[in-house]
């Protein structure tokens, strides 16, 4: 079968390995939809495993599936997650399956930008959802993206009647905001310091945009009743826009910490003049659980999140690198899919 293969964010190959194999309760999954993530151009963070095979968040329909397994069938559309919590982990009993041991080493072979992909018995207990007829491949692609937003928020106490900030207009900004929205924000302020991406932040309920070179908290003063943002989701990586999210939080408030950093990042701020007397609260959130992303492919069944408009390319499996590219440079794309049976 033909695949991707991974070296560096300018060096993906069109290569072929043999098709997986599959054994018992394990699924083979043919893959139509397969999205670039923010989190497969991060060079440094993949450089030292390659060569290898990335994409996570697939869309397909079952090719054969595995002695024992009776839930599913050759043919049934699915969308599948690739790291799934033990369940009965200190980390999973206390509130935290996403930092749970086995979520940390589970995954499926090869990986998503591939035609054909094995899904591990523990996958096809706890990861395979079963897609309606009005989701398509692609729209299922966003199941992965939107449920990790969902958790961001749920841990980050998102309520009705925050003004919040997105810092970052790419795909997981632009999720951030429809759910903020749906989650009754009262305003949403997003900044990047791209403006194709600043104009997809307005299109998709951004209340207010900033170009993050601008004077942000001031502006976000200027809208907000002399007040910051009660809730500040960091969705970019750079040391600015962190230093940003610490001056931008309201007393009293949150930030998220939504992206990974750039490699090595240490961030010092006066810890006095930001952060002693404010009762600021900082977290972050990694991944999501299997009730999460049937909660997100509910929401992208019935419309309440609009993924389709956020696709800006469709491409085939060979040109996988030129993706990769595309979503490296962070300019004018939004969401990339690649379509391995094209």
């Amino acid at each position: 079968m033909r695949v991707a293969m991974y070296y560096s964010n300018n060096d993906v190959r069109l290569q072929n390995l043999p098709k997986p194999n599959i054994g018992k309760g394990e699924v083979l999954m043919r893959v139509e939809a397969s999205g670039i993530c923010g989190s497969d151009v991060m060079e440094w963070y993949r450089i030292h495993k390659v060569p290898l095979v990335l994409g996570h968040e697939v869309a397909g329909q079952i090719e054969t599936v595995g002695e024992g397994v009776l839930k599913y069938k050759k043919g049934d559309r699915i969308a599948a997650s690739h790291h799934l919590p033990c369940g009965s982990c200190h980390y999973c009993l206390n509130g935290h399956p996403t930092v749970c041991e086995t979520l940390r080493k589970t995954n499926f072979f090869p990986g998503g930008f591939s035609e054909f992909v094995r899904l591990p018995a523990i996958n096809v207990e706890k990861g395979i959802y079963c897609l309606p007829e009005e989701v398509s491949y692609e729209e299922a692609t966003f199941i992965e993206p939107l449920a990790c937003c969902l958790r961001g928020q749920k841990l980050a106490g998102m309520k009705k009647g925050l003004c919040v900030l997105v810092i970052g207009s790419g795909i997981s900004g632009l999720l951030q905001i429809q759910l903020a929205k749906l989650n009754g924000a009262r305003a949403i302020i997003a900044t990047d310091i791209v403006n194709f991406r600043l104009e997809q932040a307005r299109k998709f309920g951004a209340d207010t945009i900033m170009h993050a070179r601008e004077d942000v908290p001031a502006r976000i003063r200027q809208t907000n009743e002399d007040r910051l943002a009660d809730l500040v989701i960091l969705c970019a990586s750079n040391k600015s826009a962190i230093a940003g999210a610490l001056r931008s939080v309201e007393r009293g408030g949150t930030i998220l910490f939504f992206s990974a950093a750039e490699h090595d990042t240490i961030i010092e701020f006066p810890f006095n003049e930001l952060f002693w007397r404010s009762e600021i609260t900082l977290m972050s959130s990694y991944a999501a659980t299997p009730g999460e992303h049937l909660e997100a492919l509910e929401l992208i069944q019935h419309k309440q999140v609009d993924v389709r408009s956020m696709i800006t390319h469709r491409l085939k499996l060979e040109d996988t690198g030129l993706g990769f590219q595309l979503v490296a440079s962070a300019q004018d794309s939004i969401k990339v899919i690649i379509e391995p049976q094209r």
